[in-house]
């Protein structure tokens, strides 16, 4: 059996923590720059606040609801989400972290050391609010996906009260046919609009495909879903979460971007995400893509990219940064007011299979990127950072309602006086 432990609404559940006042209001989050809903608690759904539409859409009507608007206070979510996730492992020898906010447990020969799998969903359901202040739902299957869509129904399904495990034939039958087929792990949305046109609406239809139609009118991974749904385990950790063959940072800026200065800092702290990233899931680069935009609402919108390829594939920071800072030379056009930067590792190679060569004349320094990855791991974030991303960021987004750093800023660690 396999569990999925999945927080509610984790954005606005870890603002709630250290504000207990705001429990039961309703709350959203905003993305960078304050700019789209990105996460809604129950409660401010009901008042009509829809996740992924600007901000300035919706402002008349959180003001008029009373909606909580908060901005992205990532150091907080990350920092919360590793004690819950750390809570979580206790309760199974095998544990696979798959988000910020949703963490897979297998409980493969734990029985019968378990004797009642709803009982031990609601204790961990318990532990998690208990040490964590954070409200989680449980689903438990003979497969991933099972687990995924038992999940589903713990949220969304009255009676189950946050903890739905599939078990027995008949409450799989109950579930599938509840949820719909674009609501099933690994289903998205232009699979789901074919499979609608063929008269395959919910779960429980897409459970009596055929696997083998399956694989030859979609692809594998559709012939494995089925079999998941049928109980057949077809998808392992290492199939829910494979590495990224591309990874991108990039993000509007809060102020616009006029100065040379300013275009280098902003590509070298976007080199230095990407390359803790790609070190992160053990990659090298080939290949890099600088890129730098005005507005396309601007009267002339106009973007400029730089390629650079690597005689040798690296993740070191110090590499990365030092071709984002020649790039940016190349990218500043005089006059033009930058929105957007971003930079892209477009080819990775896997870096545990690295051939290491003599006449590389600029070695990656990995003891010096592992002591770097683990200051700002354990301190958070930017403890340590290379020079060339500036010290005083004035470009950077902009976070007007931002919620104190309780949890990893020494100025906002709560007070208790007693």
């Amino acid at each position: 059996m396999f569990a999925l432990v999945d927080a509610n609404s984790f954005y606005c559940s870890a603002e709630q923590v250290f504000r207990p006042d705001w429990r039961g209001k309703p709350i959203i989050v905003l993305s960078n720059n304050d700019g789209c809903v990105v996460a809604a608690n129950r409660q401010a759904k009901e008042a009509g606040i829809p996740k992924f539409k600007p901000y300035f859409q919706v402002k008349a009507l959180c003001d008029l609801k009373g909606v909580i608007a908060l901005s992205s206070n990532y150091e907080l979510y990350a920092d919360l989400s590793a004690k819950m996730m750390e809570v979580i492992g206790r309760f199974a020898p095998d544990q696979h972290v798959y988000s910020i906010d949703e963490s897979f447990l297998s409980f493969h020969r734990c029985f019968p050391a378990i004797t009642d799998l709803r009982e031990y969903g609601a204790l961990i359901r318990r532990a998690v609010w208990k040490e964590c202040r954070l409200p989680v739902c449980i689903g438990m299957g003979s497969t991933l996906t099972l687990a995924k869509i038992a999940n589903h129904a713990a949220k969304k399904i009255q009676g189950y009260n946050g903890v739905c495990v599939i078990d027995n034939e008949q409450e799989r039958i109950e579930i599938l046919k509840q949820l719909e087929v674009g609501d099933v792990w690994g289903i998205g949305r232009r699979i789901s609009a074919r499979l609608k046109h063929m008269g395959i609406n919910t779960a429980f239809d897409l459970a009596q495909y055929a696997p083998e139609r399956a694989q030859r009118e979609f692809s594998v991974e559709v012939e494995r879903t089925v079999r998941e749904l049928n109980g057949v385990a077809c998808k392992d950790w290492d199939a829910a979460r494979a590495d990224k063959k591309q990874i991108y940072s990039t993000r509007s800026v809060g102020k616009r971007i006029t100065e040379l200065e300013e275009l280098e800092q902003a590509l070298s702290k976007h080199a230095a995400i990407a390359a803790s990233k790609a070190r992160k899931q053990k990659s090298l680069c080939k290949v890099m893509l600088c890129f730098a935009s005005n507005s396309p609402f601007d009267d002339k919108p106009q973007s400029f990219r730089v390629v650079h390829h690597f005689p040798y594939p690296t993740s070191d920071s110090i590499q990365l940064i030092k071709v984002a800072t020649e790039a940016a030379k190349q990218l500043f056009k005089s006059g033009v007011r930058y929105y957007k930067i971003g930079v892209g590792l477009i080819e990775l190679v896997d870096g545990r299979h690295e051939q290491f060569d003599l006449l590389n004349p600029s070695p990656s320094n990995d003891k010096l990127m592992k002591v770097f990855d683990g200051l700002n791991s354990r301190y958070g974030s930017d403890t340590l950072f290379i020079g060339s991303q500036g010290i005083e960021q004035k470009w950077n987004m902009r976070r007007e309602m931002l919620t104190p750093q309780y949890t990893t800023k020494w100025q906002d660690i709560p007070k208790v006086r007693c």
